[in-house]
């Protein structure tokens, strides 16, 4: 081999085991010399010839990068309503890939398809990789939801088709579905589930056929509107017959035969503390001080596992639906009501099974020792969240029940450990961010009323500091026994996305003095202490959730970033999670069957599909959750169309901003409605700036709008800035040119679209990776 093409091939080799990586020559320099291949000069060459080639790609200041162009590669197409779509690749060593509608290949929303990349990325102007999809390896969608639409019977006996289905997707409301004369006969306007017979191709671009499989509901009716929503998700409502029989099977109270083997604590003061709508009561806790002046400590949770064994239809049932859903009107339960609001419900005054975790603590809060058990307790006391926070806020208690007087002593002292807890989380660096939940009031006919914002007191911490720290005694004393165990993991985030993150803070003068390849939950604790309180709070604590990654659930104990500890799981909510039940289930197989090869093994191969089944529905939950919360959001924005808002900006795109009101209710400013100015879309800084009149609009920005539109079925608020000293009407090229330009905002900048799947990650009653969001 000629020495200038042993250089080229080496040069190469350095890009492609780092395809991401940007180089300088002096470091291709330093690497090569290690091998004494070439001067610099050579090296040189050899970068300017890959560059010509396209092999690639460079800022013209020194930089190169590996090029893209005609790589194949798999991913997921997730498309647009106006035809085209990006192909997302899961080993998040690609950007995502803009495919334009001409090179679909027909693909439809979340189809399994291979891609020729056309044109690579280039990280230095924001433009992301563009390619061809080659061919539908699997696909995704095999049922939707939609609105019926009835042909007429001369159409019918032509086409042999009664009707049409046009989804509530916005994704695919392009589609027709034509609905064929066998299967169920919905009647005009029925919400209706359609199983896809047929998909799009040359012939039939704009359309498919199906069977309806599903009448929901006529959509007038109240109520299905969600139900149509559940059902798109795949959500199951309707309870197996066996599991039922199972279920009405079961004692609705405690035997003699429960009780043996059981530790006693049903003189003990335990208590449970919920909201006031709550129905099924899963964690009770007590807490009394020592004679070494160290506290008690005890945690007790429903003994679900006692009740649902393993492979019965009850396990079986509760296994596919992963945990309950809560939705705006109603619950949609992991197990029947007879067991979550009966049996396995700590309900005041009665006997119930349960798993106790018992601690001994220092009065800050270090854990001395702790004992994991079987008991069987009584509820001393149903109390709410709101009753105890008026107990630990005032010394006055008259106006409260009698247990809430006699109690006051106790729930001080927890209180007080609750301080010393969040001290020792702060400390370590766990990342805690406080933000209103907000709560949509309806009425009888699932019309929302209002939207109520509730800030968290200290009884909603001081049970979220405890059923921490039970989870993560549980976790840390399974993994000290080496058993096979299921842990909540949330592993640390990835160094580029930290690194954007970092200089992102730095336009806030927040200079932060860490290794984003190394970064610690400490580092991005001080971030947050440093805002709070700071016109640029929420912003910055936005920008550092888009940087996290996701938790879920796993078999192997990767550690939890977010709560800055080494070992957890969920243990405190058996009756709402399967992840829970199946740690209680280990808990009682190792104390019972003991530890043996055979009762690992047991373990060990059933793990992995219960951590990515158990993952997998809680993300179902969580999207389903947040489409009905969207959808009644609207539906009670649609009567104030035309007023105008206080607002924050709360994600800006290449194609507009998304802002967020007080009540939470998050819309678009589309990039066409910036009418004073063309505007062009900064996505390090997250900006957008009028070229001539360099106004800036920011994220966290607080801005007066209009509401101008409702779109209740797409879910989709539309407003635009309100200034009542602008012109009645803006310029007219200059509003075509921000109108063109949005039209096709996703191609023009592909950066925007990790903002935007992270902004859909982390928004309201989303999946935040930090401790609320999925502790209780």
């Amino acid at each position: 081999m000629a020495q200038n093409e042993k250089i080229l091939a080496n040069v190469l080799e350095i890009f492609r085991r780092n395809p991401k990586k940007q180089y300088q020559v002096e470091q291709i320099d330093r690497m090569l010399k290690r091998d004494r291949l070439g001067d610099f000069s050579d090296i040189v060459k050899a970068l300017s010839f890959l560059e010509q080639e396209k092999k690639l790609i460079t800022d013209g200041n020194g930089h190169y990068q590996l090029a893209q162009e005609n790589t194949i590669v798999d991913g997921t197409f997730k498309s647009n309503s106006k035809g085209f779509g990006f192909v997302r690749v899961e080993d998040e060593e690609t950007d995502d890939i803009f495919v334009a509608k001409d090179y679909t290949a027909y693909a439809v929303d979340g189809d399994q398809v291979r891609v020729k990349i056309t044109a690579g990325g280039n990280p230095w102007n924001g433009k992301g990789p563009e390619g061809q999809v080659q061919e539908i390896i699997e696909r995704n969608l095999t049922s939707l939801v939609g609105e019926f639409h009835p042909m007429t019977d001369e159409q019918v006996k032509t086409s042999h088709f009664i009707g049409y289905v046009v989804s509530t997707n916005k994704k695919l409301a392009n589609y027709r579905v034509y609905i064929g004369e066998n299967g169920l006969k919905p009647q005009k306007g029925d919400m209706v589930k359609v199983s896809i017979s047929n998909y799009p191709d040359q012939d039939n671009p704009d359309s498919m056929t199906g069977v309806v499989i599903q009448i929901i509901g006529n959509k007038s009716l109240p109520g299905v509107d969600i139900m149509a929503i559940v059902s798109a998700h795949d959500v199951k409502t309707e309870w197996n017959e066996d599991a039922l029989e199972q279920s009405n099977n079961i004692p609705d109270h405690v035997t003699p035969e429960d009780i043996a083997n059981r530790e006693d604590i049903r003189d003990q003061p335990t208590v449970t503390i919920d909201g006031d709508d709550s129905k099924d009561f899963d964690d009770a806790v007590v807490l009394w001080q020592l004679p070494n002046g160290n506290y008690h400590l005890g945690v007790h949770i429903a003994d679900v596992a006692h009740y649902v064994k393993e492979n019965t239809p009850l396990d079986k049932e509760a296994y596919t639906r992963g945990n309950s859903t809560y939705l705006v009107d109603r619950v949609i339960p992991m197990l029947p009501f007879r067991l979550s609001n009966g049996i396995c419900s700590l309900n005041e005054g009665v006997d119930r099974l349960v798993l106790s975790c018992e601690m001994e603590l220092t009065p800050e809060g270090d854990r001395v020792s702790y004992d994991i058990h079987p008991s069987v307790m009584r509820s001393h006391g149903r109390l709410t969240y709101n009753n105890v926070n008026k107990v630990l806020d005032s010394d006055n208690n008259d106006e409260l029940e009698e247990k809430y007087v006699k109690l006051a002593p106790m729930l001080k002292e927890m209180a007080e450990l609750h301080n010393a807890l969040y001290k020792k989380r702060h400390q370590r660096g766990a990342i805690d961010f406080e933000e209103p939940e907000a709560k949509i009031i309806v009425d009888d006919q699932g019309k929302p009323t209002d939207i109520v914002l509730h800030d968290r007191g200290t009884a909603e911490k001081m049970i979220e500091s405890f059923m921490l720290l039970a989870n993560e005694t549980v976790a840390e004393a399974f993994y000290k026994k080496h058993v096979p165990f299921l842990y909540r993991v949330h592993e640390t985030p990835d160094g580029e996305r930290i690194k954007s993150f970092f200089e992102f803070c730095s336009a806030f003068g927040l200079n932060i003095a860490a290794d984003p390849n190394h970064v610690k939950p400490l580092d991005l604790q001080k971030v947050v202490s440093k805002t709070t309180g700071t016109p640029e709070e929420a912003v910055v604590q936005m920008m550092m959730l888009r940087s996290l990654k996701q938790a879920h659930y796993s078999e192997e104990p990767l550690g939890h970033f977010g709560i800055a500890a080494k070992f957890y799981t969920h243990f405190t909510s058996p009756i709402r999670r399967y992840s829970d039940l199946m740690v209680h289930r280990m808990i009682h197989a190792y104390a019972e069957e003991g530890t043996d090869k055979e009762v690992r093994d047991h373990f060990t191969n059933c793990l992995p599909d219960v951590a990515e089944q158990t993952s997998t529905q809680e993300r179902v939950s969580i999207d389903t959750e947040r489409e009905t919360n969207d959808l009644k959001m609207t539906e009670y924005m649609a009567d104030q169309v035309g007023q105008h808002f206080d607002a924050v900006v709360s994600s800006v795109t290449s194609f507009g901003m998304f802002i967020q009101l007080p009540n939470t209710v998050e819309g678009l400013i589309h990039i066409s409605n910036l009418t004073d100015d063309f505007y062009s879309f900064n996505e390090k800084n997250m900006t957008l700036t009028g070229r001539g009149t360099h106004k800036q609009y920011h994220v966290g920005m607080p801005i007066k709008v209009t509401l101008t539109n409702a779109n209740v079925e797409q879910h989709q608020l539309d407003f635009e800035i309100y200034d009542p000293n602008a012109p009645k009407k803006a310029h007219h090229d200059r509003d075509n040119n921000n109108r063109r330009r949005g039209s096709r905002g996703f191609h023009n900048d592909h950066g925007r679209r990790n903002n935007d799947r992270n902004r859909s990650n982390f928004r309201k009653n989303g999946n935040h990776p930090h401790i609320s969001k999925y502790n209780h």
